[in-house]
């Protein structure tokens, strides 16, 4: 190997070991993260949403797709990015470990007078005794007080040597470790995991989800939705949305009518079943309308489907445009169910409007020869959720264990250590910790007035 290969292969070692490359890319991950939490992450993507960019036609939206922002963490340049930050995090631990593992493992026993002047806190005193006698004495101080002591005998001097909480140095190295983890379980999910979603009617089953790519992927056993329910704020918000899932597999059911709201998921042969939108399906659905002439008469009963349009005795047409089961989203003044229904008189202009059940002298007002009521519907609904699993999430939450152990050792954690040099007459005391110096400061300072009266 060349001198200029050398050169390189070490300039690019350095770059990988460096910490500003590691805060540089900590800061680069949050940063685009943001854009995970803006843009929706989600397949298909809300229409409201795109028809806010521009529809899908737009240069905004071309740009996004491009740039895989709707699935952004699975998008090459952010597994790059955790790619080079992984690679950063191995690249410093290997760098570094071995001159600490050094300081745990082969610690510096003798305090000469060349090793005391490097410590931060030191003591000497006079002590009445021979070497020997003193050094018995210090042994089991140092035990009762501190830690289990190693002696060290050097020309006709004793050495002890202390220490506590030394692995707590590796507490970097254990978070780092748990970092890795956590990237591997991420890289698990993605590989051999999926996030899809399915949509099922009340009363009916499903046993194959879409992906986000619209492939569609077979669960190997049939969820059925059972019933669906959803309540309202005075608002017209929902306020809860609940679906009664069983869950069939090999022709026995394995799970009876659960629940599932919003953030309590069922889970089955490690997949995931989240409860994330509803709405009326479109097929089998009939609402029902009563339409009355104002001069009298006996009224005459419709049932319509969403869409449909039928003529009426004297020869108009009525059409069904929509319908909501809370019309207090879109006009808040109102409560209740709707629809908008659109009437084509024999003669005149087509008029449409909005029928409410629960006003339903509301659509006197309006002035027709013909009055509307809305009696209500038979409607199934429909239960959106989301499918995901994850081989990976074990492997995850190992790395998220092992990062608040390695946090608490780094952080809550410090090596202290304590060396007794003893001569006859003579006790020479010093110590030092790797953190929380004053802490420690008022632990040696006890320490020798303890050692002064014993």
């Amino acid at each position: 190997m060349t001198t200029s290969d050398r050169g390189f292969l070490q300039a690019l070692w350095d770059f990988f070991c460096s910490l500003k490359l590691a805060i540089f890319l900590l800061i680069l991950l949050a940063a685009t993260s943001i854009i995970g939490t803006i843009i929706p992450q989600q397949n298909p993507l809300p229409p409201e949403y795109i028809a806010a960019i521009g529809g899908t036609g737009s240069m905004k939206f071309k740009v996004y797709s491009t740039l895989g922002f709707f699935d952004m963490y699975h998008s090459w340049w952010f597994i790059l990015l955790l790619y080079l930050f992984t690679v950063n995090i191995v690249a410093c631990s290997i760098k570094r470990l071995p001159r600490v593992w050094k300081t745990i493992s082969e610690p510096t026993l003798v305090m000469d007078e060349g090793f005391e002047r490097t410590l931060t806190l030191t003591h000497d005193f006079k002590k009445e005794g021979d070497a020997a006698a003193l050094n018995e004495k210090m042994k089991v101080f140092l035990k009762s007080e501190f830690a289990e002591p190693v002696v060290t005998e050097r020309d006709g001097e004793f050495h002890l040597f202390a220490q506590k909480s030394p692995y707590s140095r590796l507490g970097v190295y254990v978070v780092h470790l748990s970092i890795v983890i956590i990237f591997i379980g991420a890289l698990l999910g993605s590989f051999f995991g999926y996030k899809a979603y399915v949509n099922i009617v009340e009363g009916s089953g499903a046993s194959t989800v879409m992906s986000r790519k619209g492939v569609p992927i077979d669960l190997g056993f049939t969820v059925k939705c059972e019933d669906f329910s959803v309540s309202f704020y005075d608002t017209g918000a929902p306020k809860e949305f609940k679906s009664l899932l069983t869950v069939i597999d090999g022709g026995k059911v394995v799970i009876d009518k659960r629940p599932v709201i919003v953030n309590e998921p069922l889970t089955y042969k490690g997949i995931t079943f989240y409860q994330s939108s509803y709405g009326p399906a479109d097929e089998g659905g009939l609402y029902h309308l009563t339409v009355r002439e104002r001069k009298g008469g006996a009224p005459v009963r419709l049932s319509l489907s969403m869409g449909e349009r039928k003529v009426l005795p004297d020869g108009s047409a009525v059409q069904l445009l929509e319908a909501t089961d809370e019309i207090g989203r879109f006009i808040p003044q109102f409560r209740g169910p709707a629809v908008r229904v659109a009437v084509e008189p024999k003669s005149g202009e087509p008029q449409a409007f909005i029928v409410f059940q629960n006003y339903p002298e509301f659509d006197v007002q309006r002035g027709a020869d013909q009055i509307f009521t809305y009696e209500g519907a038979d409607l199934k609904m429909f239960t959106g959720l989301q499918v995901a699993k994850d081989p990976g999430v074990w492997v995850v939450w190992l790395g998220c264990t092992l990062m608040v152990v390695g946090c608490c050792m780094a952080f809550f954690m410090s090596h202290k250590r304590i060396w007794i040099r003893v001569r006859k007459g003579h006790v020479t005391l010093g110590g030092t910790a790797n953190k929380n110096q004053p802490g420690f400061q008022l632990a040696f300072d006890t320490l020798v007035e303890k050692l002064k009266t014993l």
